[in-house]
């Protein structure tokens, strides 16, 4: 006996475009990763920070040291690169996170429709909202452009 039962099969070798969903549209999510040159001048400015910090700490306890040890000078130039260099780290990490998320926002604007300016999870701006329309009048309460008195 043969099974007339409707079968069905699983494909694996679908390309995106074949995918349901995929007018044209990436199906990947977006990445909150900031772009590889933001990274890189993020490094950049925490190094020169604390080449700075490190400058303006050896200074400082130079000035003050009148001693003959290094020891003082040495350790004063760290604390300041350090120092300095975690104060520039923590910027450029708010930086490149708000970066992320400013992307992330702009792409699910790009797929909504056009004059919409929400974000995916928040309402939309009052001013962007459409205006409501004119309600039609209720029966016998018409006016006409004479005042009755």
């Amino acid at each position: 006996m043969a099974d007339d039962r409707p079968t069905t099969q699983t494909t694996t070798s679908a390309t995106p475009a074949e995918m349901p969903g995929a007018a044209g549209t990436p199906t990947t999510p977006v990445s909150a990763l900031p772009p590889v040159g933001a990274r890189i001048i993020a490094f950049a400015s925490i190094v020169v920070a604390g080449v700075c910090g490190g400058l303006i700490g050896f200074a400082l306890v130079d000035i003050q040291y009148t001693g003959d040890s290094s020891t003082p000078v040495a350790i004063g130039a760290l604390v300041g690169a350090v120092v300095s260099a975690l104060g520039v780290a923590v910027v450029a990490v708010l930086v490149l996170r708000a970066m992320g998320e400013w992307r992330t926002i702009e792409h699910g604007r790009a797929g909504r429709r056009p004059g919409r300016g929400v974000a995916e999870d928040s309402a939309p701006h009052p001013r962007l909202r459409p205006r409501p329309t004119a309600r039609p009048a209720l029966p016998g309460t018409e006016r006409s452009g004479e005042l009755k008195g």
